[in-house]
């Protein structure tokens, strides 16, 4: 007779309900071992149905080269974890929920109707079906001295015994879905070192804009332009003009590299280019064209299409002497320089960086220091521009969080 696998006769324990503890979760319950997973909100994968509204981004079909790239200095680790769930196999796990994808015009992957919670409730009803058992309004508080965990729950603190635990707990962003990085005092009382939690995918704050721009312009969108930092090349898109400065897809894309500037010199000035589609040979010869009687700001309008918040941005960052001067005029336009001061808040943040770090676990996302505790998601330490590329990651985390477990149990 067969006897059972040591795997199948564990019990294991998952602290976070997001798309990496899920994960892990699924993993564990269809290798047959017990599934135990707290959360601490009243449901689960608040931040992922977040993520979802204005349309679910699930990960991104572009070549794995670039997509790699995405994730900068941890290239080399998130590509571990895609070896063997990268966003083809995502797509296909989606697939196999019964929700069809699509990809958009600019690449990004969608489920067929735009929306996270179908998705979730197909998954979750799949778990509890494979025996994963899911507790809402559970706090992870740490260890107890005998190596259980302690668990704030509904019911009173209670201790718990596992033969090994995933901890999926999120970054340090969007504190009331769950995300608040409570667990980084946790993990340093064990002898952790944890990078600090900083914001990723945010906007960043100015010196200050004029009452009128403010007023008038807060909110708007500047569509078509390109964003220069250093030497790097610069980015195409649009992003947003907020009260306090700037935000948005492009302002995200370049959002590391700004804060990591920010934090060596104490701001970052970006090269705003708000006529991308024209050299600034073109731009110049346009502008000095004779303008008569007409206002510089008519002159921009009828010559350059220039108005609205691109010709009120323009007007807050030159000097009346360059405004007035056609060839210092064009190369403002071309390379209007944006000077940045402090990022917004964390928890304003659509994700964080800083987290527990690679060198400190195996290569199966064990914590050295504790054996049998794994950790995954976005409270490990790397972080990666919006566009599908923190979810396929943080499922990827997940599942070789899960596999990791089960090499454990069966060591």
């Amino acid at each position: 007779m067969t006897q059972p696998s040591p795997a199948k006769q564990s019990s294991v324990a998952i602290i976070g309900g997001g798309p990496a503890g899920l994960m892990a979760a699924e993993v564990l319950a269809n290798a047959g071992v017990r599934v135990e997973l707290y959360d601490a909100m009243p449901s689960l994968g608040r931040k992922f149905l977040l993520a979802g509204v204005g349309g679910m981004n699930i990960t991104h079909s572009e070549a794995k080269e670039s997509f790699l790239s995405r994730y900068r200095e941890r290239r080399a680790e998130i590509a571990h974890l895609l070896a063997d769930f990268d966003a083809d196999a995502l797509r296909a796990w989606i697939h196999g929920l019964g929700i069809d994808t699509f990809v958009g015009t600019s690449g990004r992957v969608f489920p067929s109707d735009m929306k996270a919670a179908p998705l979730l409730r197909a998954w979750l009803k799949r778990l509890r079906e494979a025996g994963v058992r899911l507790h809402t309004r559970s706090r992870w508080l740490g260890w107890n001295a005998d190596g259980s965990l302690r668990l704030q729950t509904s019911d009173g603190e209670q201790a718990l015994r596992a033969d090994a635990c995933v901890l999926a707990l999120g970054g340090g962003s969007w504190a009331r879905l769950g995300s608040d990085g409570a667990w980084v005092p946790l993990l340093e009382r064990r002898g952790l070192s944890i990078a600090p939690l900083q914001p990723a995918n945010c906007g960043f704050e100015v010196a200050g804009w004029s009452e009128h721009l403010r007023d008038k312009f807060a909110g708007a969108p500047l569509k078509n332009v390109a964003l220069a930092l250093d030497d790097e090349p610069a980015r195409r898109g649009e992003f947003i003009l907020t009260a306090k400065g700037v935000e948005g897809s492009l302002v995200y894309a370049l959002s590391a590299a700004i804060r990591e500037r920010i934090n060596q010199a104490g701001s970052a000035t970006l090269h705003l280019d708000l006529q991308p589609d024209r050299s600034l040979e073109k731009v110049s010869q346009l502008l000095a064209k004779p303008r008569g009687s007409r206002s510089m700001a008519k002159h921009l309008h009828s010559q350059l299409g220039l108005d609205g918040v691109k010709a009120a941005l323009l007007r807050e960052l030159t000097s009346p002497a360059q405004f007035a001067d056609p060839a210092l005029l064009a190369a403002a336009i071309k390379a209007l320089p944006l000077t940045l001061l402090r990022p917004r808040p964390l928890d304003e943040a659509i994700s964080s960086a800083g987290g527990v770090p690679f060198e400190q676990l195996d290569s199966n996302l064990m914590l050295r220091q504790l054996p049998g505790v794994f950790c995954a998601g976005e409270m490990l330490d790397w972080e990666a521009p919006t566009g599908g590329y923190l979810l396929t990651a943080c499922f990827a985390s997940g599942r070789a969080a899960g596999l990791g477990v089960l090499q454990w149990l069966n060591r």
